[in-house]
């Protein structure tokens, strides 16, 4: 009991020094550890919400260009240019609306987009290069885990939880951020007759996303999934975050020849020009097109921007192959360098990649599987063995992807 007499004591809980790990005296008062982390956490929380709508922390001139952002897209992506410069174009005045003054009388609307293209395009890749890029919070989020509130699923509000913890739940960063919303042809409206069936995970989403991409305080749960009454919720104001949408819309391309089925087809046009609009009819994506696809008007007037991706021909693929920083042959040839391996690559192996994922029809994404085929056997049994170099040959390659049945995807 003497020994505590004669301890300090916290001036805020009154526990004494030996009760905490740590107690800093002061000139009247003393504080320890635990008080003085949720002093630090209140003051946290109470300069935010004076600075709520400080955006004077935005400078322009140390902001990337459209241009400098396209520029930092090659390196990672290949072709698409059109989609890149839409991006680029987004993204760089998303950061004029955020530096603009208050006492502004123009008000900058925002302009959401939304990106159309076949699948293994690029579309995810383009969202995670650009995010790696940019000054201020970026999620990519998945529409295919939500629901109606009330159905098994995640609710509409959910999207918002990625975006904080991309800014450790720091609200007023969230509130200036990007966020893409991937699959987004994966909610498209299931029947043209809305009261056939309760749609929960198609049309009732949509009617869900309309406030966040307008502009609108919503409730988000901390750590996503359900709300329910007892959990704490974080009030987010969406008005300043820009949303990018992506899909891949299997199938549009027929909504979009029966509209422009007395353009295409006609004694005006030549057999050569009616087989190129044919072979690259999502260049002619419409917004009238996502409404026959599935989406609700309302959802298309709020992504005023489309732009699309065009399927990948030869000559891309056998770019992607080995150009980006991040390409595929690199990083395998990286992984057989750890092993002390050295990985040649035939040019003909190469080629015939390409043409095997022109075949299969699987876009980038079949690159990658083909070559995960061919290499998994000299991955097994290389790393420990004598070998310390590896020729990658088109015979090789083409005995491996017999050996696995690569043809059944045909």
């Amino acid at each position: 009991m003497a020994k505590k007499q004669n301890e300090l004591v916290c001036s805020f809980c009154g526990r004494h020094e030996s009760e905490v790990e740590l107690m800093m005296p002061g000139y009247t008062a003393n504080i320890c550890n635990d008080c003085a982390e949720h002093a630090a956490q209140l003051a946290k929380e109470y300069l935010q919400k004076l600075h709520h709508n400080d955006n004077s922390d935005i400078d322009l001139k140390s902001m990337p260009t459209p241009r400098e952002i396209k520029d930092y897209l090659d390196q990672y992506v290949i072709g698409q240019d059109e989609a890149k410069k839409y991006l680029s174009v987004a993204v760089y005045n998303h950061y004029k609306r955020l530096a603009q003054g208050k006492d502004d009388d123009v008000e900058v609307e925002k302009s959401n987009i939304i990106m159309v293209g076949p699948t293994g395009t690029g579309k995810t890749l383009l969202a995670k290069t650009i995010a790696r890029l940019l000054k201020v919070p970026f999620a990519i989020v998945d529409a295919t885990v939500l629901t109606e509130a009330g159905y098994v699923g995640e609710d509409i509000e959910s999207l918002l939880t990625r975006l904080l913890q991309a800014c450790d739940y720091d609200v007023a960063q969230a509130e200036r951020g990007i966020v893409f919303i991937d699959e987004i042809d994966k909610i498209a409206r299931k029947s043209d007759n809305p009261s056939i069936t309760r749609d929960v995970s198609g049309e009732g989403v949509q009617q869900g996303l309309l406030k966040l991409l307008e502009g609108s305080i919503v409730n988000v749960p901390p750590n996503g999934g359900r709300k329910h009454p007892e959990q704490r919720m974080i009030a987010v104001d969406t008005k300043n975050i820009l949303f990018i949408c992506g899909g891949a819309f299997e199938g549009i391309e027929r909504k979009i020849a029966l509209r422009l089925n007395t353009h295409v087809v006609g004694y005006g046009n030549d057999a050569a020009r009616r087989n190129y609009q044919r072979d690259n009819l999502i260049r002619f994506v419409a917004p009238q097109d996502l409404k026959s696809f599935g989406l609700i008007p309302e959802i298309i007037g709020r992504l005023p921007v489309l732009t699309n991706l065009e399927p990948l021909d030869r000559a891309a693929l056998r770019r992607i192959l080995t150009e980006p920083k991040n390409a595929i042959v690199r990083q395998y040839i990286k992984l057989f360098e750890i092993d002390g391996i050295k990985l040649t690559i035939d040019d003909d192996a190469l080629d015939f990649i390409v043409d095997k994922a022109i075949e299969y029809k699987l876009g980038a994404r079949g690159l990658r599987s083909i070559v995960e085929t061919i290499m998994i056997d000299a991955m097994y049994s290389m790393p420990g063995g004598k070998a310390k170099k590896f020729v990658l040959t088109k015979d090789y390659a083409a005995s491996k992807l017999e050996q696995a049945n690569f043809d059944i995807l045909k």
